[in-house]
């Protein structure tokens, strides 16, 4: 027999459940102060990577360093270089006008320098042969990173010669275009430069240093589209052309089969004039052949008193 189950009231049931939930709130807070924890632990984890990525990637800076110079040096010695890269490259080749572009068919080199910190910015430098826009063989673009982590930005001062200001032509030709297209004014390259109203949206800077000079060959190199866009059609040209030399092929194979049917067919007509040397036609021979072995006799000799060859056939 059973022991007796003890009645629990519904007091005592809401009592257990409270404390339950009271249980189960201060694990929760618990875990999460452990949480929190572990967090603090790989956020600091996260910055001693960072400090020791900074670390080797300030040593292979001034590894890399002679051979940018090297690299400097072989491409000074290539005409119009640095201007058929920046016009490859979709971002810059946005900011260049035709003027602006045979300004830079005069720059023979460009190199970017980070600052010893790596975090606090780095300069580019443009280098130009002697031309008929501005004065300076250099133009340079620093970057700024302050400590409070503010951007900021500041560039060469370009001695335009007279005349050859092309900020000032950029700014006529964008105004003009402004009363026809109520938006944003586009920059230019050299408006890019002389800019520093916003020096933390400056993406083209960016560009050069992170895409451009880590590998310049990649834009110098870009195929013309007009040659791949002929390759392509010559391509097809010959693709077209292959097919037209199937169907002509098809065309004279069916040619040929036609004919050979046709000597086939006079060969049997041949063959059949020859076995029918005693008059009999194919038709009536077939004709025959359809009543089967249930013809009369009657029928048989009427024909055959007509034909002297016909006992010499096949019985029917």
């Amino acid at each position: 027999m059973s022991a007796p189950v003890a009645k629990v009231s519904k007091k005592e049931l809401n009592s257990n459940h409270d404390r339950a939930d009271e249980t189960s709130e201060k694990e929760q807070q618990e875990a999460i102060e452990h949480i929190d924890e572990v967090q603090n632990e790989i956020d600091r984890l996260n910055e001693q990577a960072s400090e020791e990525i900074l670390k080797v990637e300030q040593k292979y800076k001034k590894l890399r360093q002679p051979f940018f110079q090297k690299r400097s040096e072989m491409i000074a010695k290539i005409p119009n270089f640095g201007v058929t890269t920046f016009v490859n490259h979709p971002q810059v080749s946005a900011l260049l006008g035709e003027e602006e572009e045979e300004a830079l068919h005069y720059l023979t080199r460009v190199e970017v320098t980070e600052f010893e910190d790596i975090k606090s910015g780095y300069r580019i430098d443009f280098y130009f042969d002697e031309n008929p826009y501005f004065e300076n063989k250099v133009l340079s673009k620093e970057f700024h990173l302050n400590e409070s982590g503010d951007p900021s930005s500041k560039s060469t001062e370009i001695k335009w010669k007279s005349g050859k200001d092309l900020t000032k032509r950029s700014s006529q030709t964008q105004n003009k275009a402004s009363r026809k297209r109520q938006h944003e004014e586009p920059e230019s390259f050299f408006t890019w430069f002389t800019d520093h109203s916003d020096a933390g949206a400056d993406e083209l800077g960016e560009v050069i240093k992170d895409d451009i000079w880590p590998n310049p060959l990649q834009y110098y190199f870009v195929p013309d589209m007009d040659d791949e866009e002929g390759e392509g059609e010559e391509d097809d040209d010959q693709e077209e052309e292959g097919l037209e030399d199937t169907d002509e092929e098809g065309d004279e194979g069916e040619e040929d089969e036609d004919d050979d049917e046709g000597e086939e067919g006079e060969e049997d007509e041949g063959e059949d004039d020859e076995w029918n040397t005693d008059g009999f036609q194919p038709s009536f021979f077939n004709f025959l052949q359809s009543l089967g072995a249930g013809c009369s006799l009657s029928f048989f000799f009427f024909f055959s008193s007509s034909f002297s060859s016909c006992a010499q056939l096949p019985c029917f």
